[in-house]
């Protein structure tokens, strides 16, 4: 790929999440610089736009019109770049053309998506051809799942180099998280639990937390998920449900197995709300009210009504004082099988959704682009089991995360 016109190229440039993406490159690395990145989407117009507000410093960046329903405009974007970064979501609804044209031309690509079914359906229809390619797929590589894909990594790191084992039990637990939700984030769980609801036989994929695991991937381990409250005794406090689990985990045991952390572990997400009975009652009522939000997202009318009265529409998001003023704090706790245990804290220095997730794209997008050997392996990988710690450095170095033991 060393012979492309650009590193990068940002298809979806002038979404919500696109926007502050190109920001932060920008800001970063400028636009011809140590990365040479490109903006690309549907519309010249608004493209002009999206470069007029990033600035002086962008007067060189170049446009490329792409349409995802346009085969031929997206392999042409391929061909001019080693990496496509895509916020051109919900994925199930507009990603998988992109698939298709980098798997066929084997050009590396990134995304945010958290749409667990769209990516079963991808790996299903497309892993075979990303492998002949030698295109590397990386799906979640925003807030979700970087947190936890990338904390399970450094936590597994930490096991083997103090105790010589790995953790066989970890649990993520969102410590503090301060920050807005887009209109793009609530499309795709709608569109979810709109699938879902007419697909017994989705339902029933969506319930296996090895969904996205390799065929033989020889993981057993019966996974328990936090549906209602629970008391954890690692932190001393109650713990409810974290509506990213039903992603993040998914992707932290396709990093099992492909990096072999344990063929025991078990993993599972909740939220801290508090020791004693205030802590009790407010996990009782986030656990009620996410339950509440899907039934209701699972029906036709209540679904209309929440997307005509209540939830952002796509293209809608914090403000970029929101953005700046949103953090996240998590703790992972890990036991191995020798009774020894470890506590890692991650942290991210914007809102978690936007802010941070942009950061944490384009580090993914950069590290594809720059870290990774080109002899790498075609596939579809996970952030933990492909870029590891190269990313575990940017993200350090320049996407305003940490990660430290406790």
């Amino acid at each position: 790929m060393s012979d492309s016109s650009y590193d990068v190229i940002v298809f979806g440039a002038t979404s919500f999440v696109g926007q502050i993406l190109c920001q932060y490159l920008t800001d970063t690395y400028g636009v011809d610089g140590e990365l040479k990145w490109a903006a690309a989407g549907r519309s010249e117009t608004k493209l002009q736009q999206v470069k007029e507000a990033l600035g002086s410093k962008a007067d060189k960046l170049a446009l490329i019109t792409a349409n995802a329903n346009d085969d031929a405009s997206l392999e042409a974007l391929c061909a001019n770049t080693a990496v496509v970064i895509s916020t051109v979501g919900p994925y199930a609804l507009y990603g998988e053309p992109m698939i298709r044209a980098c798997t066929s031309t084997g050009t590396d690509y990134c995304d945010l998506t958290g749409e667990a079914q769209w990516i079963a359906d991808m790996l299903e229809k497309y892993e075979a051809a990303a492998k002949a390619s030698g295109a590397r797929i990386v799906h979640c590589c925003g807030f979700d799942s970087i947190p936890s894909d990338m904390g399970v990594f450094f936590l597994q790191q930490q096991a083997k180099k103090q105790f010589n084992a790995p953790a066989t039990r970890v649990g993520m637990r969102v410590k503090v998280a301060k920050g807005g939700v887009s209109g793009g984030t609530v499309a795709s769980m709608m569109n979810i639990a709109e699938e879902a609801a007419g697909d017994p036989e989705l339902r029933r994929k969506l319930a296996n937390p090895y969904l996205l695991c390799p065929a033989d991937h020889g993981l057993t381990a019966r996974q328990h998920s936090i549906a209602m409250p629970e008391y954890d005794d690692d932190f001393r406090a109650w713990v409810a449900p974290f509506v990213m689990d039903a992603i993040n985990s998914r992707i932290v045991h396709r990093s099992n197995a492909l990096n072999g952390y344990s063929p025991a572990m078990t993993y599972n997400e909740g939220m801290l709300t508090g020791d004693g009975i205030g802590g009790r009652l407010k996990a009782l009522g986030i656990g009620v009210g996410t339950g509440l939000f899907f039934g209701a997202a699972a029906l036709a009318p209540t679904r209309w009504a929440l997307n005509k009265f209540v939830v952002p529409q796509p293209g809608e998001g914090p403000s970029p004082e929101a953005q700046k003023a949103g953090f996240y704090d998590i703790r992972l706790a890990g036991h191995t099988d020798q009774g020894d245990t470890l506590t890692v804290k991650v942290t991210g220095d914007a809102d978690p959704g936007y802010g941070s997730t942009a950061k944490l794209l384009g580090q993914a997008g950069a590290c594809l682009a720059k870290d990774i050997p080109d002899d790498a392996p075609g596939g579809f990988w996970t952030t933990a089991s492909l870029l590891g710690e190269a990313l575990l450095k940017r993200l350090q170095n320049k996407a305003g995360m940490t990660f430290e033991v406790v």
